[in-house]
C-alpha cells in the first residue's frame, strides 16, 4: 500500500489555465486534481512535470 503523499502543494496561488496547463504552477489539470491523493512518489514526478513544462514555456516566451 502506498504512502498518500506528503509533498507541499506547488500551487504559487496564480491560476490562470492555458488550455489544459496552470500558467502559474505549470501542471495540468489531471494532476491538479490527482494531487490530494497521490502517494508521494507521484507527487514528486507531478512537481518534476511541472517544473519542466515551466521552463518550456520560458524558453518559448522568451524566443518570441
Amino acid at each position: 500500500m502506498s504512502e498518500r503523499g506528503r509533498q507541499p502543494s506547488p500551487c504559487v496561488r496564480q491560476c490562470c489555465l492555458d488550455g489544459d496547463e496552470c500558467l502559474g504552477c505549470g501542471r495540468v489539470m489531471s494532476e491538479i486534481l490527482e494531487w490530494a491523493n497521490a502517494a508521494d512518489a507521484r507527487q514528486q514526478q507531478i512537481i518534476a512535470l511541472a517544473v519542466e513544462r515551466r521552463a518550456l514555456r520560458q524558453q518559448r516566451t522568451a524566443g518570441r
